[in-house]
């Protein structure tokens, strides 16, 4: 266990962290809350799933749930993401932290398409779009998790999880643990007419069949 973070202080570390400038509607760039992170990531903590490990955030965004591996012990964290002041936002998440003196593992930034990687790790976690704007975006990203890791985090609408088990059965994968969240999406855009509207989304985390 950590001896540092507890889940409650890993959850006030990454609600201080800087969020989109200006984000872009096709690309569904909403802000993860906070809290949602950190009870994902204890989560996988508890599971030995992020200490010692080399991790890749598809589709990072501002960084929160690579950041969030590194408070909890990943050995190396790879950032990738399509939009460039997204991932500027990320380099400037992890120096801000590591100017406060946080201990963190390695760190890695790319700016590409998830679609044109080659990489293996040993976990992808990953928030994508939820298809949307654009459909089967969230499939897209985990086909490729699932490509490029055995162990894969992935936060998808909670509706569609009878057509990821069948989807994970059909790539030579099982889900094993789910977690239900009601996902704040604060406003973000000008046509949104609540502050704060709630979804129902799930994390879910697929193994690789041996």
């Amino acid at each position: 266990m950590s001896k540092t973070i507890s889940k409650s202080r890993l959850a006030i570390i990454l609600s201080g962290l800087e969020g989109f400038y200006k984000p872009k509607l096709r690309q569904e760039q909403y802000l993860t809350d906070s809290e949602v992170c950190a009870s994902m990531l204890w989560n996988a903590y508890l599971l030995k799933d992020i200490e010692g490990k080399v991790i890749a955030d598809f589709g990072c965004g501002t960084g929160i749930l690579g950041i969030g591996a590194l408070l909890l012990g990943a050995k190396n964290v790879l950032f990738v993401e399509s939009d460039k002041k997204a991932l500027e936002t990320a380099k400037n998440n992890v120096s801000k932290l590591k100017s406060e003196s946080y201990s963190l593992g390695k760190v890695d930034f790319i700016c590409r398409d998830i679609g044109r990687l080659k990489i293996k790790r040993d976990m992808v976690i990953q928030n994508p779009p939820f298809g949307t704007k654009v459909r089967h975006t969230d499939i897209f990203f985990l086909e490729k998790a699932l490509e490029t890791a055995p162990v894969v985090y992935s936060f998808h609408k909670s509706e569609t999880k009878v057509f990821l088990e069948r989807f994970a059965a059909e790539n030579n994968a099982k889900i094993t643990h789910v977690w239900d969240f009601r996902f704040p999406l604060k406003a973000t855009f000008g046509f949104h007419r609540r502050q704060i509207h709630r979804i129902n989304v799930s994390c879910l985390r697929f193994e690789r069949i041996k």
